[in-house]
């Protein structure tokens, strides 16, 4: 108990981890209100660089999380990112925020992203880009690129984001910190702003693997909104996490290796799979044949759903006219006006749909031991490259999207994904991607966490001097 104590003491509070946060509140090393002005004071200091808060609440209490800027927050300016949104105050809570105030966590601020979620680099926010704490000529990634710069700053004790494409996974690779994507279906989309609701997913950015599976548990569980959703919580054994991973199969794509994939990046991930195997993973060759077409399909069936889902913002209901959406939110709403209009529904749509099933087919069979490789989880890259300069590829969208094309099968499989740190290249972060099996969460964190613990990437912080 002493040495606990003594461990807790010795650190930065905002540096602390999720579980060393608790314990520290637990064993009255520190109460809320210094857990709380500690981080209010860092945010003050850092954020007007960062830009990774749009809303701060300077009377936050209990365990400060910030919040993406799509999750509604009853009495909280919520944006999305947009100046549609510009005055909107929710008058109530999404259901992650509901089951975090039970668990006494409370709202710190509201945290930057892509407009309407629309984006890879955090450059599409109306209310200016979120810069990458590594180096703040860089993007943080996107679309939640302000919860990735917040938890990589050590400006919340962790932070929520949503996922369509690998829009927390990819930011927290190119920031260095922890994201999980779950199974679709895992936790509750209500009162999360959509954008493409088949695959929309709300999910943790933290500090440590251990404090995913944490957050993972006190948001997940269905509620009377979201019919999709499971209503079994996540409960992670700790014998489970902790139990290494000696004798599972770790299955790596081939078609994860190919051509477009920046070397310094290869080579770090290549050495992260040689570590798990050198703890005793079995690493088996796979195909993911049908990975060719998801960017293609992706981009057809995500822009019909936005299509969809945005003729809402008519200028009534919410007060500012159409005119105020940026230009990737245009271009999306246009690319899948056409792809659902008449004459074009069955050439575009209709065939996406089916790659979208030939590729949850293909992770079926490299999971199934009676019908592939029998594999527990796959691994690979998460992003093709670390993070690139502020905009280099504002002017160039196929090439900004391509910056998704690892994350993009997982989502439209609807299986769970993890990013966890693994190294550096060119002195930026990358981010080692775990997939596993639908409703497996379990599975990826326990590697996840075996990985982290054999390693001291967690413990490596950005050098913020100004």
């Amino acid at each position: 108990m002493q040495n606990s104590k003594l461990q807790v003491k010795n650190q930065n509070l905002t540096g602390l981890t999720l579980i060393e946060t608790l314990r520290g509140l637990k064993e009255k090393i520190f109460s809320e209100e210094e857990l709380n002005k500690a981080y209010l004071n860092k945010i003050a200091k850092l954020n007007p660089k960062l830009n990774a808060f749009l809303k701060i609440e300077k009377n936050s209490r209990g365990i400060p999380a910030a919040i993406k800027d799509c999750i509604l927050t009853k009495g909280i300016k919520t944006t999305a990112g947009s100046k549609i949104l510009s005055n909107f105050v929710p008058p109530y809570n999404a259901t992650v925020i509901e089951k975090l105030l039970e668990q006494k966590v409370n709202v710190i601020g509201k945290t930057n992203c892509d407009e309407f979620t629309m984006g890879s680099s955090g450059e599409n926010s109306a209310y200016g880009p979120t810069k990458n704490p590594w180096d703040l000529n860089k993007v943080p990634g996107g679309s939640s690129s302000g919860s990735a710069a917040a938890v990589a700053a050590d400006l919340c004790t962790f932070a929520l984001g949503t996922d369509t494409g690998g829009s927390i996974r990819q930011p927290a690779s190119l920031c260095g910190v922890v994201g999980l994507r779950p199974s679709y279906g895992r936790v509750s989309r209500y009162g999360t702003i959509a954008m493409a609701s088949s695959f929309d997913q709300i999910g943790p950015l933290t500090k440590s693997v251990e404090d995913a599976a944490l957050v993972l548990e006190w948001i997940s569980g269905g509620d009377n909104y979201d019919s999709n959703c499971r209503k079994e919580k996540f409960t992670m054994q700790p014998g489970k996490l902790r139990g290494g991973i000696k004798g599972l199969k770790v299955g790596v794509p081939k078609e994860f290796f190919s051509q477009g994939l920046e070397g310094g990046v290869e080579k770090i991930i290549r050495d992260a799979i040689k570590k798990l195997e050198e703890m005793g993973a079995e690493i088996i060759e796979v195909s993911l044949p049908s990975c060719e077409y998801a960017m293609a399909a992706y981009y057809i069936l995500v822009p019909s759903e936005i299509s969809s889902n945005y003729a809402r913002y008519d200028g009534i209901r919410f007060g500012n006219t159409r005119e105020n959406f940026g230009d990737e939110v245009k271009r999306r709403i246009m690319l899948g006006t056409f792809a659902l209009s008449t004459g074009y529904y069955d050439d575009y749509f209709a065939k996406a749909a089916r790659v979208r099933t030939l590729i949850r087919q293909d992770f079926q069979k490299a999971f199934g031991p009676s019908t592939g490789s029998g594999c527990d989880v796959i691994v690979g890259p998460v992003s093709p490259t670390t993070a690139w300069n502020l905009g280099e590829k504002v002017i160039d969208p196929l090439a900004m999207y391509m910056a998704d094309i690892y994350t993009v099968p997982g989502n439209l499989a609807g299986i769970p994904g993890l990013s966890v740190p693994c190294g550096f290249s060119k002195g930026l972060p990358v981010g080692l991607q775990i997939l596993g099996k639908q409703w497996d969460e379990e599975t990826i964190l326990q590697v996840g966490y075996a990985y982290e613990q054999a390693t001291s990437r967690r413990k490596e912080k950005p050098k913020l001097s100004f």
